[in-house]
């Protein structure tokens, strides 16, 4: 069994709980060190000894926020390897994102509620994550392979779904669910062979991409929590490992 997270993990988590709350409400450049310091009930020094800027700490904030929307669609893969198909895991990534508010804003803000937070980190592994998922779809005959421009086609099509609601669309009478449904209709109708794929092709094509997001959040974790490891390593070195694994 995994070791229980010890004070400074629980201390990190609450901080970007804080941090989380604070940023939907009151926007990147508005919320302060202070104001998050306040809100998890620590000093603003402990903030700065997790996270060095208040820009990665809300990096971090986000890139949390998006590990467990990958999670969630990892599980869903793990336990029916055909979510994997195009048109399913769309359609769950597109529920997944509205589920957790931070990557739904990260997703469809014109706002600029997020700043400058899109880029770095978090947008240079969903890019990376986006290439490798239809690069292994396309070799598993899961998606069409007759279109050079067949990947931008998908991602402007998928994206139109996130962004459509800020044009002021008519979509009185869609819950999230229909909208859901019609988009995995439309992947599924233009984007992905005709026919039933084949069940050792979806199993191989699963087993991949459950590899490569595993890896992805692996090493998004230890971003988001490296200066946490620091924190443990000090407290380790001050109080000694009996004082530093009761105060876990």
């Amino acid at each position: 069994m995994p070791e229980a997270p010890n004070r400074a993990d629980e201390r990190a988590d609450r901080i970007l709980d804080a941090a989380g709350e604070l940023l939907l409400r009151l926007g990147a450049r508005k919320v302060t060190v202070e104001d998050i310091a306040d809100r998890a009930g620590v000093g603003k020094g402990t903030v700065y000894l997790h996270w060095r800027t208040k820009e990665q700490l809300l990096e971090a904030v986000v890139l949390r926020d998006s590990v467990g929307v990958t999670g969630e669609l990892l599980e869903q893969v793990r336990e029916n390897p055909f979510e994997v198909l195009p048109h399913r895991f769309m359609r769950s990534s597109y529920l997944a994102t509205f589920r957790s508010p931070l990557t739904a804003v990260l997703v469809t803000d014109t706002t600029g509620l997020l700043g400058r937070i899109k880029t770095g980190t978090l947008r240079e592994s969903r890019a990376l994550a986006a290439d490798r998922y239809f690069d292994t779809m396309r070799r598993y005959g899961l998606l069409r392979t007759d279109d050079p421009g067949l990947a931008y086609a998908l991602q402007a099509t998928v994206s139109g779904f996130y962004l459509v609601d800020n044009l002021g669309a008519d979509t009185a009478g869609l819950d999230r669910e229909a909208k859901a449904d019609i988009l995995a209709r439309t992947v599924r109708c233009a984007f992905e062979p005709a026919g039933e794929p084949e069940p050792a092709a979806v199993a191989a094509a699963a087993a991949e991409l459950v590899a490569m997001f595993e890896e992805l959040t692996t090493s998004h974790r230890e971003w988001i929590y490296s200066n946490t490891r620091h924190v443990r390593h000090t407290q380790h070195t001050q109080h000694g490992p009996a004082q530093t694994q009761e105060a876990g």
